[in-house]
């Protein structure tokens, strides 16, 4: 913990909430008094925060999040100048200023964007500022979400390189068993692969103003350790929760990091949303996994969904198990052309031939 310099706090909307099910403001007070406790040891924090939607609810007098998107935006819109007034009061009263930084999935997957997002995030943190992030949910729809807000401070942890992820949730950590229905549950200290196992011992939200739940946790988690950035989730109603985490107490659950991915590579497996899906014999699987190759359409023996060239896409292997994404050399109708045939074959069949590859290993991250 000694060589942490910036982290990345998550906010969920459950810990924002009081014992009445409201969003309380006294919770708002004692993050701004911990992060800046945390500012005073020179460790800079970019804070993610949910909570723009239950203020909505709040504020119009809705007890029970509505289904239809139109209305989330709307409550949204309502709640997101809510959210953030207290927060700007919260973070004056401790000596600090926020500022506001709201994103779609199309800010990411552009690489100026991307670039200028980093660049603002620096430059508020070298000012002293501390940036309060939430996905735009006033505009996003399905498809330029993130989904929520677990998986967004993932990809902040990586584009601000921070050296830890940090996911307040009202659960202490990951148990063997749900600790709400057993209460003798054992906590799981020490993650150092996120498996099968431990993805069953994950569990949705079932409540009226938060997303996510300890799936998502474990996604971002993931998702966070590719880039080398390790996560601990941690009880956010745990007293100075993020003093003792930065002080180096080992509280809650620490998902270990992977080696660290090239920031290229973190941008294709994170950045994106797959757009369609290749399937690929067992040869080309072992190819792709074992020997580092490109995937070849020789290997393909499947093609889902409609994607153009530059674009996207997950490969899948046997039972629909996603093992690569990669950014496409052909589009969806093209593949389905020289799917199963030799590269020499390709211009024969489309009357043209842009690579011998359809996923060029530069450009693919086997998951």
């Amino acid at each position: 913990m000694a060589d942490i310099h910036r982290v990345v706090l998550k906010v969920g909307t459950s810990v924002l909430l009081g014992e009445d099910g409201r969003i309380c403001k006294a919770r708002a007070d004692d993050f701004a008094r911990q992060i800046k406790a945390v500012r005073d040891r020179s460790v800079d924090v970019i804070v993610v925060s949910s909570g723009a939607v239950a203020c909505g609810m709040e504020t119009v007098g809705l007890k029970r999040k509505p289904r239809e998107m139109a209305r989330k935006q709307a409550l949204a819109s309502v709640g997101q100048i809510v959210l953030m007034r207290m927060y700007m009061e919260a973070f004056a009263g401790a000596g600090l200023t926020a500022s506001q930084i709201l994103l779609t999935h199309e800010d990411t997957k552009s690489r100026s964007r991307c670039l200028n997002l980093m660049n603002t995030i620096d430059t508020l943190l070298a000012m002293g500022v501390v940036p309060i992030v939430n996905e735009n949910d006033t505009l996003s729809f399905k498809e330029i979400m993130f989904g929520d807000n677990d998986n967004l401070s993932a990809l902040i942890a990586q584009i601000g390189n921070a050296d830890l992820l940090v996911l307040l949730s009202d659960v202490e950590g990951l148990y063997e068993r749900d600790p709400k229905r057993y209460p003798g549950a054992a906590m799981i200290r020490t993650v150092k692969k996120i498996d099968e196992r431990i993805e069953a011992l994950a569990h949705g939200t079932t409540s009226e103003k938060s997303v996510g739940g300890m799936t998502s946790k474990l996604e971002a988690a993931k998702k966070a350790g590719n880039y080398g950035i390790p996560t601990r989730v941690v009880g956010g109603n745990v007293k100075d929760v993020v003093q003792r985490v930065i002080a180096g107490e080992e509280i809650g659950t620490l998902f270990v990091a992977r080696k660290r991915m090239t920031r290229k590579k973190c941008w294709i497996a994170f950045a994106f949303k797959a757009k369609g899906r290749i399937g690929i014999d067992p040869g080309a699987r072992e190819a792709l996994l074992h020997h580092g190759k490109s995937l070849l359409p020789s290997g393909i023996v499947g093609v889902e969904g409609d994607f153009s060239r530059g674009e996207c896409v997950e490969v899948t292997a046997g039972s629909d198990k996603v093992i690569a994404r990669g950014i496409v050399n052909y589009s969806s109708s093209d593949i389905g052309k020289i799917k199963g045939t030799k590269s020499v074959e390709i211009e024969k069949k489309l009357g043209y031939k842009y690579t011998e590859e359809v996923i060029h290993r530069d450009n693919m991250v086997v998951l």
